[in-house]
């Protein structure tokens, strides 16, 4: 296992100063945020010209890119697929194995939701990349059971596990030990006991880093921990302190 940052934890600046930002902490690796309501980079953007968007990432990010969060806000599936395609060319030409998109809303049916997934999967696997879907709340995979049905019935598919959802979402009186098997991606930060308190100072929170690197170790997993302290104007206290404060326990652990 490997510990990156995330964009999002610097979503205030600008992409390259953020870029900047990771690493002045020394991160090995960047999980960078391709959103279309985002600061830094957009899926729209990437569409225009994969090229010259890869170009720029090449020489703005020397330490090298890990993964992509994207978000696609698209009128039709026809363009939302279209957009994706492009960011997973982006992926594979910048050697990045991993996407992570939203998984489908809490209201869709299941087997619609399959269907779309499974032909995100095929974009995705298409260009070599591999696809997850979030575990957040509002969507489908909020719940550990329906996640872990969602990628048995669309194979390739993988869980981008963030525990701060199941924390305090609907799943928070259930163990959720038996996503493991299926989670390609990982995204921390600390939470405390209820959605007010989602994101609260390192140390304060109720995530047990060492279990979940414990329950990872068990699947043999060696792929990302991602750093995903989101910045916001309304922060409750400075990033740069507590994004270093998370890696350095989560190095310590790995």
């Amino acid at each position: 296992m490997f510990v990156a940052c995330s964009t999002l934890c610097f979503r205030q600046h600008s992409l390259d100063e953020a870029l900047k930002a990771i690493g002045d902490l020394k991160f090995s690796k960047i999980d960078l945020a391709i959103h279309e309501h985002g600061s830094h980079l957009k899926p729209s953007e990437v569409a225009t010209d994969v090229h010259k968007i890869a170009t720029h990432l090449k020489n703005a990010c020397p330490l090298g890119l890990a993964a992509f969060h994207v978000s696609i806000h698209a009128a039709s599936h026809e363009e939302h697929d279209r957009q994706l395609r492009a960011v997973c060319k982006l992926a594979r030409i910048t050697t990045v194995p991993i996407i992570c998109v939203p998984a489908p809303a809490a209201s869709m049916e299941t087997n619609q939701a399959i269907t779309r997934l499974s032909d995100q999967v095929k974009v995705a696997s298409g260009e070599g990349v591999i696809l997850t879907i979030e575990t957040k709340i509002g969507t489908l995979a909020e719940s550990p059971e329906v996640a872990i049905d969602l990628c048995e019935k669309v194979p390739g598919l993988g869980l981008t596990l963030d525990p701060s959802d199941y924390l305090v979402g609907p799943a928070r009186d259930r163990p959720f030990d038996d996503v493991f098997p299926y989670v390609r991606h990982v995204r921390l930060r600390d939470t405390g006991a209820t959605p007010n308190d989602y994101q609260v100072r390192v140390g304060q929170g109720q995530v047990d880093y060492g279990r979940i690197v414990n329950q990872l170790e068990r699947q043999r997993y060696d792929r990302l921990l991602t750093v995903d302290i989101q910045d916001s104007a309304d922060a409750r206290f400075p990033m740069e302190p507590e994004v270093r404060k998370l890696k350095y326990l989560l190095e310590s652990l790995v």
